[in-house]
C-alpha cells in the first residue's frame, strides 16, 4: 500500500483487503464523498468548497482540473492524509473516523512523484512495501510474483531501479500500490514523462483491474488519454465540482458556443468575412480547413449560418455544432486563461 502512514510499520495484522472487496458488487459506491470542504491554515478560502461526488465500484474515474482547482486536496482528504473540515467521506461504507485501519487498507496511492528505491532492484523494493503493507511469507512472494509479472518486469525484476527508463519506473511504481490487493486505486499522473508503449502498457493494465471490480480514480493533464481510459469524469474548477459524467454526457451537456465548418482550402477565403459579419458571432478563428465561430446562441444562429453560404454558393465539407472532444469541453467549461501555481 502506498499511503506511508507511520503506523504501518509497527501494525501487526492488516486487514484482509482482497476478502473484504469480493463481497461488494459493481452496482454499490465504493466511495461517497458529501459536502465536503477542505482548507489549509491560513488559506484565505477553501480549496475545496463543499464537493459531493459518488463512485460507484469498478469505475474508472478521470479526476481532472485546472492547476489549483483542488484536486490534491480532495485526494488527500480521500486517502486521509488530510481531514476535512466538514462533511463527510465513505469508502465502501467506512469512515475513517471510525474505522482507521480498515479505512487505509482499502485504498493504494500511487502518487506523482515516484516514490521507489532507487538503489534497490524491483523485486527488493516490492519487498520492501510488501512488508510495510503488512504481508510476509509465503503471501509476500505470490504478491511480488503477481505484480512483477503483472508489470512486466521478468527480465529486469533483479536490476536496480536506477537502471530503468521513466516507463518502467513508473509501471514499478503502480505495481508497489497493489501489493495488498485493495479495491481502490488513487493515480496521481501516472503516465507523465513516459513513451506510448509505456504508457499503453499502463492503460491496458488498468482497465485490466477494472475488469475485475477495482474502482480508479485517475488523475491527468492528457485529456486524450482521460477521454479513452475512463468511464465518468469529473471536472474540478476553483474548489467546486462543476460536471460530472460519461464522456457522452459532458459532450451532450455542455455543448459550448461554437460551431466548426470544413471547407475546401480555396473556399477559406471567400467564406470568412462572410460568416464573420453574420449577427451573433463574436468571435472567429481560421486554422484551414476549418473556421471555428464562437456565438451567442449557435443552434439559433446555425439557419443563418448555413443560408448566408447558401447565398454565396458555399458548401462546407463538415459541420459541427459544440465541442468535438473531452478538451473543447474542459475548455468551455473552465476557460482558456492560464492558471499558473507556486
Amino acid at each position: 500500500m502506498r499511503l506511508f502512514f507511520r503506523d504501518m510499520l509497527t501494525r501487526p495484522t492488516p486487514t484482509t483487503v482482497s476478502a473484504f472487496a469480493n463481497t461488494h458488487t459493481a452496482s454499490e459506491l465504493a466511495i461517497d464523498i458529501h459536502e465536503v470542504v477542505g482548507r489549509y491554515p491560513r488559506a484565505d478560502r477553501a480549496s475545496i468548497d463543499h464537493v459531493s461526488l459518488q463512485v460507484r465500484a469498478g469505475t474508472i474515474l478521470g479526476l481532472l482540473g485546472p492547476n489549483g482547482a483542488g484536486k490534491t486536496t480532495l485526494l488527500s482528504m480521500l486517502c486521509a492524509l488530510m481531514r476535512p473540515r466538514s462533511g463527510t467521506i465513505q469508502v465502501h461504507g467506512l469512515q475513517f473516523k471510525d474505522h482507521p485501519d480498515a479505512y487505509k487498507d482499502l485504498i493504494g496511492l500511487v502518487p506523482q512523484s515516484l516514490a521507489l528505491y532507487s538503489r534497490l532492484t524491483a523485486r527488493e523494493n516490492l519487498a520492501v512495501f510488501g512488508r510495510m503493507s503488512g504481508l510476509a511469507g509465503r503471501q509476500l512472494h505470490a504478491r511480488m510474483d503477481f505484480a512483477i509479472a503483472f508489470a512486466g518486469l521478468e527480465e529486469v525484476a533483479d536490476q536496480r531501479v536506477e537502471r530503468y527508463s521513466g516507463g518502467l519506473q513508473r509501471r514499478l511504481n503502480l505495481v508497489t500500490a497493489l501489493l495488498p490487493d485493495p479495491p481502490i486505486l488513487v493515480l496521481d499522473e501516472p503516465t507523465v514523462g513516459i513513451d506510448p508503449q509505456s504508457r499503453h502498457a499502463i492503460h491496458e493494465n488498468l482497465r485490466q483491474l477494472s475488469r475485475t471490480g477495482k474502482t480508479i480514480i485517475y488523475t491527468s493533464h492528457y485529456l486524450d488519454e482521460v477521454e479513452q481510459l475512463c468511464d465518468e469524469i469529473a471536472i474540478l474548477d476553483r474548489g467546486r465540482l462543476i460536471a460530472q459524467g460519461s464522456l457522452g454526457v459532458l459532450l451532450a451537456q455542455f455543448t459550448g458556443n461554437q460551431i466548426e465548418l470544413r471547407f475546401e482550402p480555396q473556399s477559406i477565403s471567400t467564406a470568412a468575412p462572410i460568416l464573420r459579419a453574420l449577427a451573433g458571432v463574436y468571435d472567429m478563428t481560421v486554422a484551414t480547413p476549418l473556421i471555428t465561430l464562437m456565438t451567442d446562441n449557435p443552434y439559433q444562429r446555425l439557419p443563418q449560418v448555413l443560408s448566408a453560404l447558401e447565398v454565396a454558393h458555399l458548401r462546407p465539407l463538415t459541420l459541427m455544432v459544440g465541442a468535438r472532444d473531452l478538451e473543447q469541453t474542459f475548455l468551455n467549461l473552465t476557460g482558456t486563461r492560464l492558471r499558473d501555481t507556486p
